[in-house]
């Protein structure tokens, strides 16, 4: 069936709403968090009690200081994985707290 020249993709017409309400990157952020599991592994995930991102930052609370002092260690190789995730550079710094 051959579309019309003024119909478009429902992918192509919710990608557009997103991009015009300026909500694609909170979107990309909400799946970032829920890819955390996937990206820093099972056992980072189950002492990490709270993540957020706010102005590109993604923060991290952990539940030990030897995960937050671990963690630092990995902070660029986490920022590649998170960013190679989303498909572009979301986050620009990682900070953790606990």
């Amino acid at each position: 069936m051959k579309r019309r020249p003024a119909e478009i993709s429902l992918k192509d017409a919710i990608e557009k709403l997103l991009h015009d309400l300026n909500l694609s990157n909170k979107l990309k952020e909400v799946q970032l968090i829920g890819s955390w599991e996937k990206i820093a592994g099972k056992l980072i995930a189950r002492h990490t009690q709270d993540i957020y991102i706010k102005n590109r930052i993604l923060f991290i609370k952990t539940d030990t200081a030897a995960l937050k002092q671990e963690l630092t260690y990995m902070k660029t190789r986490l920022l590649e994985k998170l960013n190679k995730e989303a498909g572009e550079d979301v986050i620009e710094d990682i900070r953790f707290i606990g």
